[in-house]
């Protein structure tokens, strides 16, 4: 079988002259869930939005589903990124909507013309989207304004919405990175389940190294722009950790930020 995410030599330089990724090779196979892990500035959040085209690379070529996508303009492009949700740091919510409008909004790019500009969506899509709250425990919250819910409940509207697409693979850039601890661990919970459940492959970048453990089936991890460590959770020793970050484990973990916050 093809696999989903195909990166062959790719480099991003920035006009200023930072070379976020270094010839990067590697594949990404349907059903992994994968961690991006490093410090900052290390290329994570580069190296995601390059598949999507959010970021453009500089050099090589990556290929979703057996096409290339770094080529695509236009409508091409809007096709080919309706195989790919996104999650955010900051939950990138309509406040003034309600969580069910929210939701919908996973479906604007199958709308044309008129429907979309004005979020025409169909009974059918409607109940979807409520069957999908309902699985991430916001039955409740169905018809409460984005505004209204915790950091941790608008992260799940968020995991909804991107599901609600309907994509083949989940981009999350540092999902629980604006979460408390216990609203951290629900979040991955669900975010593994979901996407086990809808057969969704899932990318996310991750700063605590204990639940990149915790929930991967695959961890790479970057440094410079690049691929430093690429292999199993339990392969991620602590001294390759301490080479990936120039620092020990204990202050990369969930526990680590309780004790320091």
């Amino acid at each position: 079988m093809e696999a989903l995410v195909k990166f062959e030599h790719v480099s991003k330089c920035y006009p200023n002259g930072v070379r976020a990724l270094r010839c990067i090779d590697l594949t990404i196979e349907r059903g992994e869930f994968i961690s991006i892990i490093g410090p900052s500035g290390a290329g994570k959040s580069t190296f995601l939005r390059s598949i999507n085209c959010l970021n453009r690379i500089s050099e090589g070529k990556i290929y979703l589903d057996g096409e290339e996508i770094t080529q695509k303009k236009g409508k091409q492009l809007r096709l080919a990124r309706r195989k790919v949700g996104m999650i955010f740091q900051n939950y990138n919510l309509v406040y003034r909507l309600s969580v069910l409008q929210n939701v919908l909004h996973g479906k604007l790019g199958y709308k044309q013309g008129i429907k979309g500009l004005f979020g025409s969506y169909t009974e059918e899509e409607k109940l979807e989207a409520i069957a999908l709250i309902e699985e991430l425990g916001l039955k409740d919250y169905v018809y409460s304004r984005a505004d209204e819910l915790s950091g941790g409940q608008k992260q799940r509207v968020g995991i909804a919405r991107a599901i609600m697409q309907n994509p083949d693979l989940l981009l999350c850039d540092e999902p629980i990175a604006s979460l408390d601890p216990s609203s951290a661990m629900i979040t991955m919970e669900m975010l593994k389940d979901m996407t086990k459940k809808h057969n969704i492959t899932c990318i996310a970048n991750l700063h605590q190294v204990d639940i990149a453990k915790q929930y991967s089936t695959r961890i790479i991890g970057l440094k410079d722009g690049n691929v430093v460590f690429d292999g199993r959770p339990e392969e991620l020793t602590a001294e390759k950790i301490s080479e990936i970050y120039g620092t020990d484990l204990g202050s990369l973990t969930m526990e680590g930020e309780k004790k320091y916050a």
